[in-house]
C-alpha cells in the first residue's frame, strides 16, 4: 500500500524540493484550477469554484451584518473618467487593458477593462450623493477585475480574476477611518475563523500603499515557503476620489462638503493562499468550512450485504444534519485509490464502513489534517463529526501559527536582518524613508510588508536597520508573492 500511495502522489513535486512546482502540480492535479487559451488567465474548475462560493458566502454574510449592501457596476470605464484620479491613473497604467472597437468600428474614446472600480463607482456616489441624510453609502460589488500581469500564477496573479470591492462614502474623516479598519478587522476575523490562516494586520509603506489612497492597511499571511501574501486590503481614501468625481454633500450647517470614501478588497487568491499554507505533499488540506465536501463517506467491501444500505443510511443522516457530504459508491476504483484521492482533494473526513464496522456499531473517521485514525460509534455521528471539524480547524490554525511564528526573525542589525529573509518574516525598526526601502529590496529582495498596529508594536532598537538613522516605526518585511 505505501508503494501505491507514493505512486499516486508521485506526479506531484515535494514541497522541500520544488515548491512553486508544487503549489502548480496541486492545483492542476486535484482539479482546483485549468490554463485556458488566454495567456494569463485561467479557468476555474468545479471543484475550486466551489471554495470560492463557500468563500463568498461566508464574507457575504459578513459584509451584510455589518450594514453593507451588493450592487453591481460596469465593466467598462471610459479613459475620460479614469483619467481624473492621476495618482490613480499613473498606478495602474502599466495594468490597464483597453477596449478601441466595438464590432468593426472604432471607438470615438477607449474604454479601460476595470482594473479596480473606484472611478466609475466615484461617478455615480458624485449623483446619488446630495445631502448629508444620503450619508453614509455602504456598497459591496462581487465582480472580475482585470490586470494586464506579466507573470502569472493560477489563483495567486492572473490577468482576469474574481473578488469583491466595498466602496463608502462618509461625511467625516473619522467615519472613514473607522471603516477602513473595521473592515481589516472583518477580514483577520474571516481569515482565521474561515481559513484557518493567521495574518498580521496593519498599515502599509507610502509606496506600497494603494493608488490614490491616504492610507492603505493590510493582511499579511506567511505561507510555506517563508514568503508572503497580501491576502486582502482595505483603504481609506480621504477626500482625493470625492474631489476627482466631485462626491459632494450640504452637510447640516448648510455648507457643501467633500465626502470622504473607503475602498476594500480581497479575492480567489486567497484560494492560493489557503493552499500554500495548509497543503502538504499529499495534495490539499482544506479547512473545514471551505471544504466543498466535507465528509467523504467510502463503503468497504460494498457488494457485501447491508453495506451500502447503512452507507446510504449514514449519508442520509449527516447531509440532514447540515454537513456537505458525499458516497463513493463507484466500482471501478479501489478502496486504497480512493483513499488517495480523497487526501489529494483534502476532504477533512474520510468516513470507512465495512462490515465489520456494522457489526461492532461503529465508523472509522480520519481527519485529513493529521491522518489520524478513530473509531466512533454510530450514535450521535453527526455530533461527533461536527466536533472533530471544528478541532481539525482549531488544530490547522494552531499548526499554521506555530510554523509562521518559528519563521520571524527580529533583527536589530542589517546582517541578522538578511539571514531572517531567507527563511521568512522579519521584524525590524524602519526609517521610513523611500530610499531606505528601495535599497533594503535591491539587497535582499525584500519589501515592506506592514507596519503592525500599536498593541502590536515593539521598539526593537532606536535606529533603522539598515541605514541607521532614527527610526520612527517597526516593520515587517519578507519577501512575496
Amino acid at each position: 500500500m505505501a508503494k501505491k500511495n507514493e505512486e499516486f502522489v508521485a506526479h506531484i513535486a515535494k514541497r522541500s524540493e520544488d515548491f512553486p512546482q508544487w503549489y502548480t502540480d496541486v492545483v492542476l492535479k486535484t482539479d482546483m484550477a485549468d490554463y485556458s487559451d488566454v495567456k494569463g488567465c485561467m479557468v476555474i474548475k468545479p471543484y475550486g469554484y466551489a471554495v470560492w462560493e463557500l468563500i463568498q458566502a461566508e464574507m457575504d454574510r459578513r459584509f451584510k451584518e455589518t450594514g453593507h449592501k451588493n450592487a453591481y457596476f460596469p465593466l467598462l470605464i471610459p479613459e475620460s473618467l479614469l483619467m481624473k484620479e492621476a495618482e490613480h491613473v499613473e498606478g495602474f497604467a502599466p495594468e490597464v487593458a483597453w477596449v478601441t472597437h466595438g464590432g468593426k468600428e472604432e471607438l470615438t474614446e477607449r474604454l479601460a477593462i476595470r482594473p479596480t472600480s473606484e472611478t466609475v463607482i466615484g461617478a455615480m456616489y458624485s449623483r446619488w450623493i446630495q445631502s448629508y441624510r444620503d450619508l453614509p453609502v455602504l456598497i459591496n460589488q462581487w465582480c472580475n477585475v482585470m490586470r494586464w500581469e506579466k507573470s502569472t500564477r493560477p489563483f495567486l496573479r492572473t490577468a482576469e480574476f474574481l473578488w469583491q470591492e466595498g466602496h463608502t462614502a462618509h461625511a467625516t474623516a473619522e467615519e472613514a477611518e473607522e471603516e477602513t479598519i473595521k473592515m481589516l478587522h472583518v477580514y483577520k476575523e474571516f481569515a482565521e475563523n474561515v481559513l484557518a490562516i493567521p495574518v498580521i494586520i496593519g498599515q502599509k509603506s507610502e509606496n506600497e500603499k494603494f493608488a490614490g489612497a491616504k492610507h492603505t492597511y493590510t493582511m499579511e499571511a506567511m505561507m510555506q515557503d517563508g514568503k508572503a501574501l497580501q491576502m486582502g486590503t482595505s483603504h481609506n481614501l480621504g477626500q482625493n476620489f470625492a474631489k476627482s468625481y466631485d462626491i459632494t454633500f450640504l452637510d447640516k450647517d448648510g455648507v457643501l462638503k467633500y465626502a470622504y470614501t473607503t475602498s476594500w478588497g480581497t479575492s480567489t487568491r486567497m484560494i492560493g493562499g489557503l493552499i500554500m499554507v495548509h497543503g502538504d505533499d499529499r495534495g490539499l488540506v482544506l479547512p473545514p468550512k471551505v471544504a466543498p465536501v466535507q465528509v467523504m463517506i467510502l463503503p468497504i467491501a460494498q457488494h457485501k450485504e447491508g453495506v451500502l444500505e447503512k452507507a446510504n443510511e449514514i449519508f442520509a443522516e449527516l447531509k440532514a444534519a447540515g454537513l456537505r457530504v458525499e458516497l463513493d459508491d463507484r466500482e471501478n476504483q479501489s478502496a486504497g485509490w480512493k483513499f488517495n484521492e480523497c487526501e489529494l482533494k483534502g476532504i477533512p473526513v474520510r468516513l470507512e464502513i465495512g462490515p465489520k464496522d456494522i457489526e461492532k456499531g461503529t465508523v472509522v473517521l480520519v481527519r485529513r489534517d493529521t491522518l489520524e485514525k478513530t473509531f466512533a460509534p454510530m450514535e450521535n455521528l453527526a455530533k461527533t463529526i461536527q466536533d472533530l471539524l471544528a478541532d481539525i480547524h482549531a488544530s490547522m490554525l494552531e499548526q499554521a501559527r506555530k510554523r509562521r511564528d518559528e519563521r520571524i526573525t527580529e533583527a536589530a542589525d542589517f546582517e541578522t536582518f538578511t539571514e531572517g529573509v531567507q527563511k521568512g518574516f522579519v521584524r525590524a525598526m524602519w526609517c521610513g524613508e523611500s530610499e531606505c526601502e528601495a535599497e533594503i529590496k535591491k539587497k535582499t529582495g525584500a519589501t515592506t510588508r506592514c507596519m503592525p498596529f500599536g498593541e502590536e508594536q515593539k521598539h526593537l532598537s532606536d535606529c533603522c536597520v539598515h541605514c541607521g538613522k532614527k527610526a520612527q516605526k517597526m516593520m515587517y518585511f519578507a519577501k512575496a508573492y
